[in-house]
C-alpha cells in the first residue's frame, strides 16, 4: 500500500499525559496549554477525559476545561469516556468527538472500566447510538493490541474480531492503540496491513507509546501501510500505570519533526508544538524526554549556526 503524503497529528497529552500526574494541574493551566498547541495548527486535540473524580482525580475539572478553552477554527476537541454516563457528560460540555476505549485484554478491561469486554461491547453500541442522536463523532479506541501488563501476548485473532464486533456496530473510526509500548514495527505492519484489508470500510488511526524506545519505528510500520492519523503526546507526557518505568506516548514535536523532514505534510508548526511543551514543562516543574525540545529542530540548528556566524563577522 502507498505510504500516505499527509497525516493526521491527534495530540493527546491534555488527557493521556496529564491523567498521569500525581498533583493536579490547575484548570488554568491545562486550558493554556491546549491553546497553545492548537495555535501549532494540530487539527485534533484530546482535551479531557469524563470518567469518575475517584478513579481519575486529574480529569475532576473535564467540564471546565471545555468550557474554557478558545475553540480555535480547524482545531477538534474530543475526550475519552469509559462509559454512557461519560460520553452524556462529554456530549453536554459540547466536544467535537467521543472516544470510547475498550481493552483486547479481559483482564485490564476489568482494571480500567471495571466490565467484562462482552459489557464493554454493549457500552460501545449505546455510546455510539447516543452520539449519533446527539450529531456527535463517536470513535472506537481497541487499547493493548500488542500486549498487556497484566495478561501476556493479546493474539492478533482478539483484536480482529472486536474491531469486527465495533465496525459491524457502525464504527468507522477505529484506533488501535499499543497501551503499554509493547509493539515492534514487525508487529505493527502485520497487524495494519490485515486490518486495513479486511475492513476497508473503517479508517484506521494509532496510538503508540514509546516505552522501549521503537514509537516512531511503529509509525513508520504503520505509515507503509497507508495509516494516516497518529496520536502524539506534547513532549511526550504518559505512560502506563501499571508498566515500571514506563515512557510516555510518542512526543508530537518528535512526530511532527520526523514526517516534515520526510516530506510528508502534517500542517503543523513544529516550533508552535515546542512552546506549548515548555509551558508544560513549567507547569510541572520538570524536563520532558521529547529530543527535538532538547536539541531542537534542523532549520533551528542552522538558523543558530548562521546567527553565530553573523556575530562573529561584526567582532572581527
Amino acid at each position: 500500500m502507498a505510504q500516505a503524503s499527509k497525516v493526521t497529528i491527534v495530540e493527546v497529552g491534555p488527557r493521556d499525559g496529564f491523567q498521569m500526574e500525581k498533583t493536579f494541574i490547575p484548570t488554568e493551566s491545562k486550558i493554556a496549554i491546549i491553546n497553545t498547541v492548537a495555535r501549532s495548527g494540530v487539527p485534533k486535540i484530546e482535551a479531557a477525559s469524563f470518567t469518575s473524580p475517584k478513579a481519575i482525580p486529574q480529569m475532576r475539572d473535564a467540564q471546565a476545561v471545555m468550557e474554557g478553552i478558545e475553540r480555535r477554527p480547524g482545531s477538534a476537541y474530543t475526550a475519552l469516556v469509559p462509559n454512557l454516563k461519560g460520553a452524556q457528560l462529554a456530549i453536554s460540555a459540547g466536544v467535537d468527538a467521543i472516544r470510547v476505549v475498550i481493552c483486547s485484554s479481559e483482564a485490564y478491561n476489568q482494571r480500567n472500566v471495571r466490565m467484562s469486554v462482552a459489557e464493554s461491547l454493549k457500552t460501545c453500541e449505546e455510546i455510539l447510538q447516543t452520539g449519533r442522536a446527539a450529531s456527535t463523532a463517536v470513535e472506537a479506541v481497541v487499547a493493548l493490541a500488542f500486549g498487556c501488563p497484566l495478561e501476556g501476548d493479546i493474539a492478533e485473532e482478539k483484536v480482529v474480531e472486536l474491531t469486527r464486533r465495533l465496525a459491524e456496530m457502525g464504527y468507522r473510526e477505529i484506533s488501535i492503540a499499543d497501551s503499554a509500548g509493547l509493539a515492534n514495527p514487525a508487529q505493527v505492519q502485520r497487524l495494519m496491513r490485515r486490518l486495513v484489508r479486511e475492513f476497508p470500510d473503517v479508517h484506521f488511526s494509532m496510538h503508540i507509546h514509546n516505552t522501549r524506545g521503537l514509537g516512531l519505528a511503529n509509525v513508520l510500520a504503520a505509515l507503509e501501510e497507508g495509516i494516516d492519523a497518529f496520536d502524539s503526546s506534547l513532549g511526550g507526557l504518559g505512560g502506563c500505570p501499571v508498566v515500571p518505568g514506563a515512557r510516555g506516548n510518542i512526543p508530537t514535536e518528535d512526530l511532527v519533526n520526523m514526517l516534515e523532514e520526510m516530506g510528508v505534510e502534517t500542517g503543523v508548526d513544529v516550533e508552535g508544538v515546542m512552546v506549548a511543551s515548555r509551558v508544560a514543562q513549567e507547569v510541572l516543574e520538570r524536563t520532558l524526554p521529547s529530543y527535538v525540545l532538547a536539541a531542537g529542530t534542523r532549520q533551528q540548528l542552522y538558523r543558530n549556526i548562521e546567527e553565530r556566524e553573523r556575530e562573529k563577522s561584526v567582532t572581527r
